[in-house]
């Protein structure tokens, strides 16, 4: 059996309970070295065979698999935040179905979740923006035409990009052509929930700036909306005691 597991978005607490069990029970872990906290391994059973797939192909990711397989073993692929998202999880689920092998799927806390926290923060303000866009600026791996960043950046919701770091230039460029102002508060999450996370919170105009200036060119999320100032919004209607609900009436 075949457990895809989300390590959660860089504190080694945050995985979840299922996630922690099953890296104790298996016999093979393959973990992505670059981005997963390796204190998370100490949670591996004596005798564990430990794979670092930073340094894999997917054949041989496939290849390690396949081999405990046939060994009767089990064994967790464990992957950063929660895998749907940016883990490059489908192609090996589809290469397990081809070769008829068992696999499940334990979601984890995704680091845009834990850049929230870093900011202590809500990105559904009622009168600001109730929808989260997670996308990324194209890079080695293309983004399709109709997601590009200007075309998403005209609904005006708040914005969470991955991977896009070193183009932080470009990503402003195209978010002012989609429709930001330039004064749009802005944040950076550095390395989100990890011992030497880091924030800073700017605006459209100077995330590039920000980074330049505080070092920051990998590993980091940038949110994008008013909902980073959180200066404006209308409180919720379902703690307000005129409003009716399932489990109380409203009173005067």
């Amino acid at each position: 059996m075949i457990h895809f597991v989300g390590a959660g978005p860089g504190a080694p607490d945050l995985i979840t309970v299922r996630g922690q069990n099953l890296l104790g029970e298996a016999d093979v872990i393959i973990y992505a070295g670059s981005l997963v906290n390796p204190q998370l391994l100490s949670l591996a059973k004596p005798g564990c065979e430990i794979h670092n797939s930073a340094e894999m192909t997917l054949e041989e990711v496939l290849q390690v698999m396949c081999r405990a397989e046939e060994a009767g073993r089990t064994t967790v692929r464990l992957h950063t935040g929660d895998p749907c998202l940016y883990g490059a999880i489908r192609e090996q689920m589809d290469a397990l179905d081809a070769r008829g092998i068992p696999y499940d799927d334990c979601p984890g806390v995704s680091s845009f979740c834990g850049a929230a926290s870093a900011l202590n923060l809500e990105y559904t303000l009622p009168d600001v923006s109730q929808s989260v866009i997670i996308t990324r600026m194209a890079g080695r791996t293309p983004v399709p035409e109709k997601e590009e960043i200007a075309s998403l950046a005209a609904h005006q919701a708040t914005m969470v990009v991955f991977l896009s770091t070193g183009m932080l230039e470009k990503l402003t460029e195209r978010l002012l052509l989609g429709g930001y102002r330039a004064d749009t508060p802005a944040a950076i999450v550095y390395k989100a929930t990890w011992e030497d996370e880091k924030t800073f919170v700017c605006t459209v105009g100077t995330l590039a700036e920000t980074a330049k200036k505080n070092g920051i060119t990998k590993t980091a999320l940038m949110i994008i909306g008013d909902v980073v100032s959180h200066s404006h919004y209308r409180r919720s209607e379902l703690y307000n005691p005129r409003f009716t609900t399932g489990y109380r009436e409203a009173k005067p």
